[in-house]
């Protein structure tokens, strides 16, 4: 016996070279069998020679006119060569001669694919199907999935899958996929019920409790995904997906320390990835330990410099900690990618804010109002800061434009009451303010809340005693 198994291989293959060489060229008599032609044309195929790998299989055809293998082999090589038509020509050869060799099928469907007739080949298989068991019709069906899938079928897709998951429940390219086409398709109670039944018969698949964990998500039940997921880490401790996965339901849940458990365990089992980290920094957020937050959100930033969205995350947990400066520096970093971001120019304005800097403040938040003119946050905040630096005059006319750009939302009004207020004009303050109360007298809170001091003047103090009666009485 040869040392090496793969020598008498490539010794025979070199030899039916030779003899294909000679018989190619007319020098002299050779004879190959059908099998080592088959050998021939693998060989020209896997190269990527495929004149050579037609020229051989029309000389074997020529010897062996009665081999639909032979016909198939060719016109999957004419495929390669984008003959659609005339590969379909040379199938039907091959189908009066032998209608149930499996190969037909699949290179048919090939044919009609590149012609664009995804139907046509999704009706061949799907008859085709019928005449085959075990294996083969479950290579059928996966065919068929493929097939729906390019013609943008994707029900068809999740029901082929499921075909095949009723015949082979430990099929793991089936199980990888239906994860994904039932979170596609949203079949998650049918996803459900498939791998109970799955795990009824074999309790100790990993990727079934993974697949039950993904569809529990995908309906909001993520008490039950969890346990689906525990199944599954316990059956595989290195199994990542269901750590990511288990995190992120524990987040649903606002359970941030079991979250950060899991996730923690995926940087341990997987190479480190930015969402990995901004996920354990909310949680961090969440649960108000900025520093350990700010720290998670920085790992991301490493790893995807260009996300302006870490840099701003990282301002908000020195805002939280009311860390100005420091703020500032992250938003102006957040801003060299997205000058016009309405959110980071929000935030810097706010923070300038803090500062008592009010022509700074003044600009980011005008950026705000003109990107985004309907918004209500941006004009309060501009009108706060107009207030705060007393500019009573500018904030009247802004109090004015605000209630115009918002559908005329009513808190505008109050608004001009406090810059009225501000300039002395009382009078006139006072019919804004009761216009207001008419309408919503529970906005007085914001009203309040622009000048604390205003509940000293005893008129503005009669007046909303006046509309929280009337509002007692109406109930």
């Amino acid at each position: 016996m040869s040392k090496n198994p793969y020598r008498h291989d490539r010794g025979e293959l070199r030899e039916l070279l030779q003899n294909f060489q000679k018989m190619r060229s007319g020098k002299g008599f050779s004879f190959i069998e059908e099998e080592g032609f088959e050998q021939i044309i693998e060989h020209f195929t896997e190269k990527e020679q495929f004149i050579d790998a037609l020229e051989a299989s029309e000389m074997a055809i020529a010897q062996f006119s009665y081999s639909s293998s032979l016909l198939i082999l060719k016109a999957d090589i004419l495929i390669s060569l984008r003959r659609y038509e005339e590969s379909l020509y040379i199938l039907e050869k091959a189908e009066l001669l032998d209608s149930n060799d499996i190969d037909l099928y699949i290179v048919k469907t090939d044919a009609l694919l590149a012609l664009d007739k995804q139907e046509e080949a999704a009706y061949l298989l799907e008859a085709a199907i019928e005449l085959f068991e075990g294996e083969e019709k479950i290579d059928l069906l996966f065919e068929l999935t493929d097939v729906y899938d390019d013609y943008e079928n994707f029900d068809k897709v999740f029901d082929c899958l499921k075909l095949i998951l009723e015949q082979d429940p430990d099929s793991e390219e089936a199980l990888y996929k239906i994860c994904f086409w039932t979170d596609y398709t949203g079949r998650n109670e049918e996803s459900i019920k498939l791998h109970q039944s799955i795990l009824d018969k074999n309790p100790f698949s990993e990727l079934a409790w993974f697949n039950l964990g993904a569809a529990y998500q995908g309906i909001k039940l993520y008490e039950k995904s969890i346990d689906a997921y525990q199944y599954s880490v316990a059956l595989n401790e290195k199994f990542d997906y269901a750590y990511r996965n288990m995190g992120d339901a524990f987040i649903r849940l606002k359970k941030y320390k079991e979250a950060i458990e899991s996730l923690e365990k995926v940087l341990e089992l997987s190479l480190p990835e930015y969402v990995i980290y901004e996920a354990i920094g909310h949680c961090y957020d969440r649960m108000q330990n900025f520093a350990q937050a700010r720290f998670h959100y920085k790992k991301a930033s490493h790893l995807n410099q260009e996300d302006s969205q870490m840099h701003y995350k990282i301002a908000t947990t020195y805002m939280n900690e009311g860390a100005w400066q420091n703020a500032i520096k992250s938003l102006q970093t957040a801003l060299k990618f997205h000058l016009l971001q309405p959110d980071y120019n929000l935030a810097l304005g706010r923070c300038y804010l803090e500062l008592e800097n009010y022509d700074e403040a003044i600009t980011y938040l005008g950026n705000v109002v003109r990107i985004r003119p309907k918004n209500l946050n941006g004009w309060i905040e501009l009108l706060k800061c107009l207030y705060k630096g007393e500019l009573f005059e500018e904030g009247f006319e802004y109090a004015a434009m605000a209630y115009e750009h918002t559908d005329s939302k009513l808190i505008f009004v109050y608004f001009k009451s406090a810059f009225l207020f501000a300039m002395g004009q009382s009078k006139q303050a006072l019919i804004y303010l009761e216009n207001a109360l008419i309408v919503n007298p529970r906005l007085i809170k914001q009203f309040i809340e622009i000048n604390p001091s205003i509940l000293q003047n005893q008129q503005v103090v009669d007046l909303i005693a006046r509309y929280k009666k009337s509002k007692s009485s109406k109930k």
